[in-house]
């Protein structure tokens, strides 16, 4: 019985969280209006739940704000010849929290900034072989310096994991 108590305590440390509190001391601190204003040029990697690398990717951004409410204008090109847009409404809250909305998310993107890190979580339709699917994005996005924002995405369907995204975004 005692091994079976510790394997379960085990697997309930394991699979613990970290909470965007976590990098309230982090530094240099993220300003997220200011960082996602003007030009942004991004590359990034999709992998499959293996790990594998299935897209490749390049994003042309721009970003302005009207008070607590800002635009990103996202224009993706794929390695695969294909292009895609999205275009973020993010309005920021109290307490460096935000809300985002995009043709492409379902309802509402929740997040919060805190120290150098945002984490960014929505849902996102998702077309795959003709096909859409409703997949979880978690996006945990770090300030790396004042220029240079290096994101990881982790995406999840009925709490499964089926990949992640690495981008990394350079103010121009």
């Amino acid at each position: 019985m005692k091994y079976i108590l510790f394997l379960f305590l085990l697997l309930q440390v394991s699979c613990a969280k970290h909470s965007i509190k976590d990098y309230k001391s982090e530094t240099p601190k993220l300003d997220l209006q200011k960082f996602f204003s003007g030009d942004l040029y991004a590359l990034g990697i999709v992998q499959d739940r293996s790990g594998k690398v299935i897209q490749r990717f390049k994003v042309d951004m721009n970003g302005s704000w009207k008070k607590n409410v800002g635009t990103l204008d996202e224009q993706f090109d794929y390695s695969d010849g294909t292009k895609s847009e999205r275009i973020w409404t993010l309005t920021k809250k109290e307490n460096q929290e935000f809300e985002g909305e995009a043709a492409d998310v379902e309802g509402t993107a929740y997040g919060k900034v805190s120290g150098n890190a945002f984490f960014f979580e929505y849902v996102l339709n998702l077309p795959v072989d003709g096909t859409v699917y409703e997949v979880k994005f978690d996006d945990w996005m770090y300030l790396l310096d004042n220029n240079t924002l290096m994101a990881r995405t982790y995406m999840t369907k009925w709490g499964f994991a089926v990949g992640e995204v690495t981008i990394v975004m350079m103010k121009r």
